[in-house]
């Protein structure tokens, strides 16, 4: 195959934006869509081998996977090394029996499928995880097991059919993507059958340029350009992927490899010596990259400063130049270590990571794993009911839910069981059926407690972000929709949300329900993958008594509350206010039974130091207990218990 350098300098233009998208810069707020350019080239370079060695009558199965594994294994072996000492100084139990678990999955090449039980690739927590990147490698590695066969086996019926055989599988995946992203977003990010197609748009490329050739086309070419450049800083994790949206990026990719001839101003950049030489590297600066982000995430207390983050990636540039000259260059080299040794080599490997990953998983407990943490301290405190990891509570906070719908997948969008009809319809009480992201599942777990509520009215749940909610969202029809009297909007509300929100409201008066809003909740300091202003506060006063210290932060979430400069989201509750004021239908506040302007205090906390709160405003499921019980929620419901 003949070298074309302007492919390594695409794969620098993928590189790059996925790890300053990783580092938490905005301005690369698309940058995760460099791994949908490196699907394609994986596509178009695999398929280009294969090709040229089946017609030249010298295709091996065995010599494929090992060009595979001297590719692959040897500098994610060198990366997972290093992690687990750091892993083990940093990593409390729990963070360190996922990491564990996360050993076992790429040993096996699943690594996809342990990031879909885990969590969103987008969600706070996944920040954390060293070897979360590797989904993507699990998904080519799956890629490389089926289709050199299925080529081999195809291909006595011809170049041509095979060509059409392709792409029926690439649109059949796509469209297995677009129903995969309305109903299982989570899986349809992860999984190979849903990123087949942009692999497979490689390989047909390959097919293309291998039977006319490569040809000079320079408006096709910037235009494959700008579309990836468009993709990168135009998206964020807003938009559903893959989708229709992926489109932009790989085809793109597509458009540079079948016009981007060397005289073409694209391939001129993309050859340029800086873009080869990150492209020459690409694959062990991407390699290195999660880690040193996720280790640096899970050492400090606060969030790491764009400094820091600048200094990590430069940082990841050099080990990545150290990996590939020392490591990647020398396993690739025959004459350094021949075919029986690397499959030597990449079954021990694998085979240690393996076993070190299940000694891990069953005995974290036992490692005494994360002694250097910040967060050890309190981990190690003996304060009242208090509990220091947040992304457990997070977790919790859903199984209400879970169990009701016997789903243990049930999240904040896209759930079959949303369709059922939750409401007794022999039962003349008000049906009042909430709807939103995930605040919708703290209203719920609120609502669903109260005995007060519950004596009048029944509730339900349909989570969808508002945005997605047009004409012919499923929502419309579904069966607790039908039977709702009352519509309640509870939801953390992004501009897009804002602009949609009219027509809903319109369609649902018009069906002659009510639609009440419930404003953004007040934001406080805190995440789901860290600390909240709880734990700092306890951090700094744990000597406190168990009471003192309630009240300490109960006092410190009033303050923070009432400082008009933190309130950020007021601007977004104007703008509901308006809505809500054309429309003549009311609006609640939830600061109304979280907070109590006499005592000046927010029930961050209970008494015994119970949370209230895992992050910026999402309950804990006691919260939800808590304030389901509390005088104060007759308060906020009045505006609903009038209407």
């Amino acid at each position: 195959m003949k070298y074309r350098p302007e492919i390594d300098g695409l794969r620098a233009l993928a590189v790059i934006p996925v790890i300053l998208f990783h580092a938490g810069f905005n301005l690369f707020s698309g940058g995760f869509v460099g791994v949908d350019v490196f699907f394609v080239i994986s596509g178009y370079l695999i398929t280009t081998i294969i090709i040229e060695d089946i017609e030249n009558k010298s295709f091996s199965i065995i010599n494929f996977y090992e060009r595979r594994a001297r590719r692959i294994l040897p500098a994610l072996s060198f990366v997972m090394l290093v992690c687990i000492p750091l892993a083990w100084i940093w990593m409390l139990p729990d963070q360190m029996k996922d990491f564990s678990q996360s050993l076992v999955a790429v040993s096996l090449f699943a690594a996809n499928i342990l990031f879909w039980r885990e969590s969103n690739y987008f969600a706070a927590e996944a920040e954390e995880k060293p070897m979360l990147h590797t989904w993507s490698l699990a998904v080519e590695e799956q890629f490389y097991v089926l289709f050199p066969i299925f080529l081999i086996m195809s291909w006595r019926f011809g170049r041509n059919r095979v060509f059409w055989m392709i792409i029926l599988m690439a649109t059949l995946s796509f469209l297995l993507s677009e129903w995969g992203r309305r109903n299982f977003p989570i899986a349809n990010f992860y999984f190979a059958p849903t990123r087949a197609w942009e692999l497979l748009a490689g390989s047909i490329s390959a097919f293309i340029v291998q039977k006319r050739g490569l040809k000079k086309n320079n408006p096709l070419a910037l235009l494959g350009l700008a579309a990836i450049i468009c993709s990168i800083f135009a998206f964020d994790d807003s938009i559903p992927f893959p989708s229709v949206y992926a489109l932009l990026p790989v085809l793109g990719v597509v458009l540079l490899i079948l016009y981007a001839e060397k005289e073409t101003l694209a391939a001129k950049i993309l050859s340029t010596k800086i873009f080869v030489s990150i492209g020459l590297i690409s694959y062990s600066a991407y390699l290195w990259h999660q880690p040193l982000f996720a280790f640096a995430k899970i050492s400090q207390l606060e969030q790491p400063s764009p400094k820091l983050m600048v200094i990590l990636f430069a940082l990841t540039l050099v080990l990545a130049y150290f990996s590939w000259r020392y490591i990647e260059l020398y396993f690739r080299k025959k004459q350094n270590i021949d075919s029986k040794k690397i499959f030597i080599f990449s079954a021990l490997s694998l085979l240690l990571f393996l076993n070190v990953g299940i000694i891990g998983h069953l005995k974290s407990s036992d490692l005494n794993s994360g002694k250097f943490n910040p967060l050890s301290v309190l981990y190690s405190s003996n304060l009242g009911d208090y509990i220091v990891d947040n992304a457990r509570l997070q977790r919790e906070s859903w199984d209400v839910l879970r169990k009701m719908s016997n789903n243990s997948k049930y999240g904040v969008t896209n759930n079959p069981f949303d369709q059922e009809l939750w409401f007794d319809l022999s039962d003349q009480k008000r049906k009042i059926l909430l709807v939103g992201n995930s605040h919708s599942k703290d209203m719920f777990n609120v609502l669903k407690h109260s005995e007060s509520f519950l004596s009048n009215n029944q509730v339900a749940r349909f989570g969808v972000q508002l945005s997605e909610l047009d004409e012919t969202h499923k929502f419309w029809q579904s069966k607790n929709y039908q039977a709702a009297s009352h519509i309640v909007v509870t939801s953390r509300y992004y501009p897009n949300d804002i602009i949609a929100l009219p027509k809903i409201i319109q369609r649902v008066l018009s069906e002659e329900k009510k639609i009440l809003l419930i404003e953004n909740i007040f934001e406080f300091p805190g995440k789901a993958s860290g600390l909240t202003l709880i734990d700092k506060i306890v951090l700094q006063n744990s000597k406190l008594g168990i009471a003192e210290l309630s009240r300490k932060i109960n006092q410190a979430y009033y303050n923070y509350y009432k400082s008009d400069k933190n309130n950020k989201i007021m601007t977004i509750n104007r703008e509901l206010s308006k809505i809500a004021n054309n429309y003549q239908i009311p609006t609640l506040n939830r600061m109304d039974y979280i907070c109590d302007v006499d005592l000046e205090i927010c029930d961050a906390v209970e008494e015994n130091l119970r949370k209230n709160f895992y992050d910026y405003g999402h309950h804990t499921l006691d919260g939800s207990y808590y304030f389901s019980k509390h005088r104060r929620l007759k308060k906020f419901l009045e505006p609903l218990e009038q209407y």
